[in-house]
């Protein structure tokens, strides 16, 4: 009986949790997480041996003494891959994709594979799908270079051994969640295995001096599935955007330790593959028509300034209550910026329906596209179009004044050079612009109203 209850001590003892947001651990159940105070977030995993904390003994090196000048960048010879990714890939650096099931995450990187694999050899590790289902789509993609190695494998130390003999130039695993380290007893997938495994390739990155991509399934709310931890592993985290039904897809960098940040490239969706949009702005705004309730701003996206029709529907409700719903856009903005229009004369919308929507599958939270919601509210309400030949942005804040924006002539210079004339901004940014257009400077909505309406 006592033998029992030692062997029933040490079982629990094992056990430890920890939290799905965040990665804290704890030895009991907590109703709330004291790092991040998500509440239900403790999920239980058993513990790791004290082994697998273990790491190859280094001694310390000056900073001005390392030479990382001498390491290039690896291209994947998909330029708007490699803008993202701030130049191209960094040996040794761990870079994540998320996105919906079917978005083309699987697509991009054996495209990516097969240009990697111009420079030697590439391994293609998958935990989902057979060598042979990876190679179905591979001819269907024309993705079938000699170097690209399928691995059907989900042991992590058994793909590390290979990745030691073999010698690749980048290795993508697909997916992080179906892989698996002996240092864990716990299930694949679970929040343990997901970290551990993350982390055993990471370090394997930084030792062989090799990039891996890692393929991350998100959950419902849009985020990657695991522990928040994962992405604080990982050096560069990068996500999948747009509608299935749609055919343009936008990878943005969420976190770039190499680069810049919300950096955006922008891609098709066709048969054979996805295929680089070379100028977003012409691109999302070709099927404009110009009718009342559509507006194009000037939006900055990383450091890529991206022209973006922003379109309004203001109607009569039934309903006691009016409907507020934004895509693309964060709907609390658009509320706010309603608010803002009545108190300044702008008009009623109390008895009315609000749609705002970005064209294109776009998600933007830049606060100088605040301008062209106003304008396209506006638009639709009074049921006149905007001037063909007219860009907006700026700041909108809640006194009706319109505030400064960061990059404002690299805003109209793209403006310019798709053919447009008028550029409307505020008032601070007007001396900044040396673009061939005409600058109309505001200061305030009402000004603004007068302005964008003056040749409609």
């Amino acid at each position: 009986m006592a033998a029992a209850t030692i062997v029933s001590v040490a079982k629990k003892a094992a056990t430890i949790y920890a939290c799905v947001e965040c990665g804290n651990q704890a030895t009991k159940w907590l109703g709330r997480c004291p790092e991040c105070n998500a509440w239900n977030s403790f999920a239980e995993e058993e513990s790791r041996p004290a082994s697998s904390n273990a790491r190859p003994a280094s001694a310390p090196v000056g900073i001005a003494d390392i030479d990382s000048d001498t390491a290039p960048r690896l291209s994947t010879r998909i330029p708007a891959l490699d803008r993202v990714l701030g130049g191209g890939l960094v040996f040794g650096a761990v870079t994540l994709v998320g996105g919906e099931p079917g978005i083309g995450k699987s697509t991009l990187l054996l495209q990516a594979a097969e240009q990697l694999a111009h420079q030697g050899a590439v391994l293609y590790v998958s935990g989902e799908e057979s060598p042979r289902q990876i190679a179905l789509r591979a001819r269907r993609l024309g993705t079938t270079h000699e170097n690209i190695r399928l691995f059907g494998e989900t042991s992590v130390e058994r793909i590390i051994a290979e990745a030691e003999k073999m010698k690749p130039v980048a290795i993508i695993v697909d997916s992080i969640q179906t892989m698996h380290t002996s240092t864990n007893d716990s299930t694949p997938g679970s929040i343990g295995q997901v970290r551990d495994s993350a982390g055993i390739l990471m370090t394997a990155a930084k030792r062989l001096s090799m990039p891996v991509f890692l393929i991350g399934h998100i959950t419902k709310e849009g985020t990657i599935a695991g522990p928040k931890s994962l992405e604080h592993i990982v050096d560069t985290v990068l996500y999948f955007e747009g509608e299935k039904l749609q055919d343009f897809r936008v990878i943005r960098a969420h976190k770039n330790r190499f680069g810049p940040v919300n950096e955006v490239a922008l891609f098709e969706m066709h048969d054979s593959g996805l295929a680089e949009v070379p100028n977003p702005s012409a691109a999302l705004i070709a099927q404009r028509s110009g009718a009342p309730g559509s507006a194009v701003v000037a939006a900055m996206e990383g450091t890529r300034p991206i022209l973006i029709e922003l379109q309004a529907l203001v109607s009569k409700t039934t309903f006691p209550s009016p409907r507020r719903m934004a895509m693309g856009i964060d709907a609390n903005r658009v509320a706010l910026l309603l608010a803002v229009l009545e108190k300044r004369n702008g008009g009623n919308y109390l008895s009315n329906d609000v749609y705002v929507n970005l064209a294109g599958g776009l998600q933007v939270d830049e606060p100088a596209i605040d301008l062209g919601i106003i304008a396209a509210l506006v638009s639709s309400q009074k049921g006149v179009a905007i001037p063909h030949h007219t860009v907006v942005f700026g700041e909108v804040g809640l006194l009706g004044e319109i505030r400064s924006v960061s990059q404002a002539d690299v805003r109209a210079r793209e403006a310019a050079a798709l053919g447009f004339r008028r550029v409307i901004l505020p008032q601070a940014n007007a001396t900044e612009v040396r673009a061939d257009v005409e600058v109309v400077g505001v200061r305030r909505v009402e000004e603004f109203l007068v302005a964008v309406m003056a040749r409609a």
